[in-house]
């Protein structure tokens, strides 16, 4: 699944060496790594065994680390985890599901209800009178099982049902004790609600833009699909089942819809049966086994655009189809010319074809998340699915194919093989977003997609990992409110960040090979990181889990701390806190860090060198130039003497793109976290006023709207960083002006819009005064003046800062009427720049909060969107305590909005809070939540507060070395 905000075998079965191996020494330091090389593992205390902690090791190339430990190590991890299976919450395990038959019939669109029958056929594994399976806001009616005997089959009803809301559990009691059996058959009858929370079951709201259907449900404002949402707890909101990951069954669907509409579902059509008066009873083909959250169905008033696969599939071509509600289908041609690609490139790189007979995407109108892996069917968010090639903003593009890409790679890793609960959710997440990326550079290396990571996706994990409150890539999860809240960056972005080192470390392409052996010895089934590592350990020769254990099971990372002497260097691993305040408890871990060290001295490459204990020491380092984690494929931080990296300033041809990203970010997170200064990271910035790629700028210009962020507030600060600012894109600015070439490339489009945006944000006068100018011309003649799309953002942004009462009347009108797929969130991006105090009291806190109906569909934005203005305001220094004010004082209406999908509340709470700069509000949190039931954000909760501890901290202790920099450099 790809959340967006701005989103992861047979049980106990893996990979064990044949011969009893141990785990390697602990004492190992430094370990130079040559993939072509013999196998061997290679302490250094074998060189010296008389000195148990070595300070200095020569460096040259030695042998990889071999498969030497994962046998002990493994089955140590693996008896813990086992332990901590007592903590979960999870079903009784009397019934085990194989099969399910579900049957769909009476939707109602007045009442928004529905009934339906499920059988399931399994295994009852011993005598009971219950049987426990997960419902919420069904009504079952009445339960029928048969159990087989030897000789005979024996039946029993009950309509006794027992529900207990908080555990989303019912259990049906049987007057008989019901004998174990291997074969068993559950039927139960149910109703369920068509609701509108975006989870189960749900209809979505949409104006069409040709005429519908006759039959499509609606109302005054709107009209509506049917669609399903079930990842991760939520099945049980469409039918009784089983809703475990590792309870896999085959799925037998029919849906009744009216005549005139379509239904989907992970299968082709089997059969259309005609049923009652204007409707039909549709069947789908049996699906392979699979986990309940990836069952998926819809019902609309669709149609399709086809394509097929280049490669045949069991002699076939596979057809991949782009559904949308009628009128913008063809807005769906961008995601088709890449899905069949997509399949072709992974049944490839995987070395198992895509297992299903047809691949279908779904655009829907309302989405909590940016699209769900449902296997054969997937959903989509509106903006991560469809693009126009008049009206849609370029960027898109690139979300829209890494977006596909990321869903598809789940069809493997995630469908074919699942996680076995939910606390190994990175398993998912974190190899779909770098397969994801693989996959999108594959087919767009042009876009320079690896930088973009770094810049928007590795800085995001760092940004969570760095607070005390964040959690391990493999965290103990209990229940399903447990689950919401791991659907984050550390699970997307920080797995995608070890897939990624991981791979560098092996080489992709033997990466890819242990890959396709996991997926191979796992395919439908569940399975454990432990079977990841093995498999990446048979195809390398690398024993993978004693390099990537702590980095899965442990918080955090660490900060390298490097010191300087003639053509030596000494580095200090430590655990990074961005509150600067790390205790000794909190640095307990010794990360395997790959050093990728350029700079030795007779060497023009990037030495493989790897540190292992916290410190050590490196002979043979250039005095003129060197750098640690070359390539930025090393999840850490790396923290030079200021001395050096204001050398590095003046040395910007000696790296790569993807460098000068990574060591600015770092520069970033060093001051921040008072490691170093701001002035050092001022210094570096500054030197950075000739560079022209866009991802390069955009790390920079992150890093100075940050220091703004939080010492804004002195007007002589935000003039003086408002002006190096500009000082820094003025050479770009200059270079790609207001109208794109002839021929530039994608990325050059990007910069100008993020030029221009920056330029109106701080101050530039001549484009605020162009910008308000093409405003102005768009509202007296929106045909003959239109705004080209990827310029609605600082034209738009310009109008908010010329006239805000009157922007955003305009504004507000324009999301409501767009007819750009993004228009609405490039619309709320601009409303929440508003820093009019009265317009935002009086009309845009009620049109973010007000619920539709009783307010107008005009005046309240649905909650699936809510985020995007209320990220905006947080940033916003006039909107930000407002926004708090109005959730502190209207608690219960806010709550009330989103009580449905308690995965919007979370969402909120973390967009909403995090950027507040002092101890007084903190205070003021705090009390709040404490006489509030916080579960199901409680985790999200206290990174929001550690983030304020950060930047009031860092405010604090800053301040005045801020003020002191800009004043003698000439800015202030």
């Amino acid at each position: 699944m790809f959340r967006s905000t701005s989103t992861v075998l047979a049980r106990g079965r893996f990979l064990i060496p044949s011969t009893p191996l141990r785990c390697a020494s602990p004492s190992a330091t430094f370990v130079a790594l040559r993939l072509s090389a013999p196998a061997r593992f290679v302490s250094s205390l074998s060189a010296n065994p008389k000195r148990a902690t070595p300070r200095r090791l020569p460096i040259r190339p030695s042998p990889a680390v071999a498969l030497t430990s994962f046998r002990s190590c493994s089955h140590a991890s693996h008896q813990r985890r086992r332990a901590a299976m007592t903590d979960r919450d999870i079903l009784p395990d009397t019934f085990k599901p194989v099969h399910y038959d579900l049957v769909i019939t009476d939707l109602d669109f007045t009442t928004w209800s529905y009934k339906g029958t499920v059988t399931i056929e399994g295994q009852l594994t011993k005598p009971t009178t219950e049987i426990v399976l997960n419902t919420l806001e069904l009504k079952l009616l009445n339960s029928r099982i048969e159990i087989s005997q030897s000789k005979s089959d024996q039946s029993w009803e009950s309509s006794n049902f027992t529900e207990d809301t908080k555990s989303q559990r019912s259990t049906i009691t049987f007057a008989e004790q019901l004998p174990a059996s291997p074969k068993a058959s559950l039927t139960v009858e149910f109703t369920g609600e068509l609701n509108h929370d975006m989870a189960g079951f749900y209809r979505s709201q949409y104006k069409p833009v040709a005429p519908p259907a006759a039959s499509v449900p609606h109302d005054d404002e709107f009209y509506y699909m049917l669609s399903t949402q079930f990842e991760s707890c939520d099945a049980r909101r469409a039918f009784p089942c089983f809703d475990e990951p590792n309870l896999k069954a085959t799925f037998d669907f029919a849906i009744e819809i009216p005549d005139d509409q379509v239904a989907l579902s992970n299968m082709p059509v089997k059969e259309t049966k005609p049923a009652t008066q204007g409707k039909k009873l549709v069947s789908f083909e049996r699906s392979p086994i699979m986990s309940t959250y990836l069952l998926a169905w819809a019902v609309g008033d669709f149609e399709h655009i086809e394509a097929f696969t280049d490669r045949e599939y069991n002699g076939k071509k596979i057809p991949v189809r782009v559904y949308t509600t009628r009128g913008l289908k063809e807005q769906g041609q961008w995601a088709l010319q890449h899905a069949p690609k997509i399949i072709d490139y992974f049944s490839e790189r995987f070395e198992i074809d895509y297992p299903l007979p047809k691949s279908d995407i779904l655009a829907v109108h309302e989405f909590t998340h940016g699209a769900m892996e449902n296997w054969g069917l997937v959903t989509y968010r509106m903006t991560a699915i469809l693009f126009d090639e008049k009206l849609s903003e370029a960027r898109f593009r690139n979300r829209i194919a890494y977006v596909v890409a990321h869903e598809l790679a789940h069809q493997w890793f995630g469908n074919l093989v699942t996680m076995d609960w939910w606390d190994e959710l990175w398993l998912n997440e974190g190899f779909a977003t770098w397969a994801g990326w693989l996959a999108t550079d594959h087919l767009h290396p042009d876009w320079d997609v690896w930088p973009q990571f770094i810049n928007e996706g590795m800085d995001q994990a760092f940004s969570l990992d760095a607070v005390r409150s964040s959690h391990p890539i493999q965290v103990e999860v209990r229940d399903a409110l447990d689950v919401n809240q791991i659907f984050d960056k550390i699970s997307y972005l920080k797995g995608c960040s070890m897939i990624r080192m991981l791979a560098s470390h092996l080489g992709v392409k033997t990466f890819l090979k242990g890959i396709a052996i996991y997926l191979k010895k796992h395919q439908y089934s569940n399975a454990k990181t432990e079977a990841l590592w093995a498999a990446l350990s048979e195809a390398s020769g690398t024993d993978v889990n004693t390099l990537m254990q702590n980095w899965i099971e442990k918080v955090g990372f660490p900060v390298l701390t490097v010191t300087e002497e003639d053509q030596r260097i000494s580095v200090k691993q430590s655990r990074f806190l961005s509150t600067g305040d790390v205790k000794p408890e909190d640095d307990q871990t010794t990360w395997w860090v790959p050093l990728s060290l350029k700079g030795k001295t007779g060497s023009k490459g990037i030495e493989p060198l790897a540190l292992t204990t916290k410190e050590s020491t490196i002979d043979g380092v250039s005095n003129d130039f060197y750098q640690l984690n070359a390539g930025a494929t090393g999840f850490y931080r790396v923290n030079y003497p200021e001395s050096r990296l204001k050398r590095l300033g003046t040395q910007l041809d000696h790296l790569t793109t993807e460098d000068k990203i990574f060591i600015t970010g770092s520069a970033a997170d060093l001051a921040f976290s008072g490691h170093a200064t701001t002035a050092a990271l001022l210094s570096f910035v500054q030197g950075l006023k000739q560079e022209t790629h866009y991802r390069v700028l955009s790390q920079a210009l992150d890093s100075l709207a940050t220091i703004k962020s939080i010492f804004g507030d002195d007007e002589q600060v935000k003039a003086g960083l408002e002006k190096l600012t500009l000082e820094v894109i003025d050479n770009a600015l200059k270079t790609v002006g207001w109208e794109a070439k002839e021929g530039e490339d994608f990325n050059t489009g990007l910069l100008r819009k993020r030029l221009l945006l920056t330029a109106v944000s701080n101050s530039h006068e001549e484009i605020r005064k162009g910008a308000f100018e093409r405003w102005s011309a768009y509202q007296a003649n929106p045909e003959q003046s239109p705004i080209p799309a990827n310029l609605r953002a600082p034209v738009y942004h310009s109008a908010i800062v010329t006239d805000p009462a009157n922007a955003v009347a305009a504004l507000k009108k324009e999301w409501y009427t767009t007819p750009a797929i993004d228009g609405k969130e490039i619309c709320l991006q601009a409303l929440g720049r508003t820093t009019d105090v009265e317009v935002i009291k009086k009309v845009l806190l009620p049109f973010l909060f007000n619920s539709s109906p009783p307010a107008a569909a005009a005046d309240s934005i649905p909650g699936a969107d809510m985020h995007i203005l209320s990220g905006m305001f947080a940033g916003n220094r006039a909107a930000r305590p407002l926004m708090w004010a109005y959730i502190r004082d209207n608690w219960d209406e806010f709550t009330g909005k989103l009580a449905g999908n308690p995965i919007l509340v979370d969402r909120m709470i973390n967009v909403s809070l995090p950027k507040f700069n002092d101890l007084e509000t903190l205070k003021e949190i705090e009390a709040f939540f404490a006489g509030k039931d916080t579960k199901g954000f409680d985790r999200t909760l206290e990174q929001v507060k550690d983030k304020i501890r950060g930047r009031a901290a860092y405010k604090t202790r800053d301040a005045e070395g801020v003020k002191q920099w800009l004043v003698s450099n000439g800015y202030a």
